[in-house]
């Protein structure tokens, strides 16, 4: 089986599971670590001559990450694309066993049934917080309705009020940001790298919780983790 992944979260499951399997990866698939595959582009300009040369059995795509022109010019070249959909925890977790299935995964891995029972009782505290959740600046966009993100918060306890938005990632002025005066701001270090001294002092008075961006936006092995990672950042920015 030969397979290029345009999705980091997927090429992570894949690489851990399916040792040998990848052909190619993105750009932006930074785990594992010593990932040593060709590099076709980015999420949403894949070199496609780049990926037909390698003759892939299966690319595995997203369809929030990925451009639907790019995945139909694959499909016209004759290369079988499988795109999932991934909203929530329980569905990252169905789509991971099918995409791993179709990778040629000879069982379900542990990693995935340690992922599945971490989040089936996550730490919650006594008290839901409310929260905004910026991933850009310049201009500020914020999570709005119907992400994976947003699920991962609500299961630990965290309801941010942007929640029931029309737009997916709707761009908020930071004066309303602020004025919304949620309980925490989260501030993840993906898509921007938002860090101690990049994203804090725009909510002064506010407690903002720094969060690795792979625990709250990456659905695959991290997914095991990200419970505890996250509610001991959440609890932190409280102290």
């Amino acid at each position: 089986m030969r397979v290029v992944s345009l999705v980091p979260s997927l090429t992570e499951a894949v690489a851990r599971t399916v040792p040998g399997a990848l052909v190619g990866a993105t750009d932006w698939c930074t785990h594992p670590a010593d990932l040593d595959v060709v590099r076709v582009g980015g999420t949403k300009n894949p070199k496609t001559d780049g990926i037909f040369s390698l003759a892939p059995d299966l690319v595995i795509a997203n369809e929030e990450e990925n451009r639907a022109p790019d995945l139909d010019a694959l499909r016209a070249g004759g290369v079988e694309v499988l795109v999932t959909e991934v909203r929530t925890v329980p569905q990252a977790v169905t789509e991971l066993d099918r995409t791993l299935t179709a990778c040629g995964a000879p069982a379900r891995p542990r990693w995935l049934d340690e992922a599945e029972a971490a989040w089936a009782d996550p730490p919650v505290p006594g008290r839901r917080a409310t929260a905004v959740v910026p991933i850009w600046r310049r201009p500020w966009m914020v999570l709005g309705r119907d992400t994976f993100a947003g699920d991962v918060l609500a299961r630990l306890g965290v309801d941010h009020l942007y929640a029931a938005h029309a737009e997916r990632y709707p761009r908020i002025p930071l004066d309303e940001l602020r004025a919304a005066r949620p309980d925490v701001v989260v501030l993840p270090d993906e898509p921007y790298r938002f860090t101690a001294d990049d994203g804090p002092e725009a909510f002064p008075g506010l407690p903002c919780a720094l969060v690795d961006g792979r625990y709250l936006t990456w659905y695959g092995p991290s997914l095991a983790e990200a419970p505890r990672a996250l509610a001991a950042a959440l609890r932190a920015a409280h102290r």
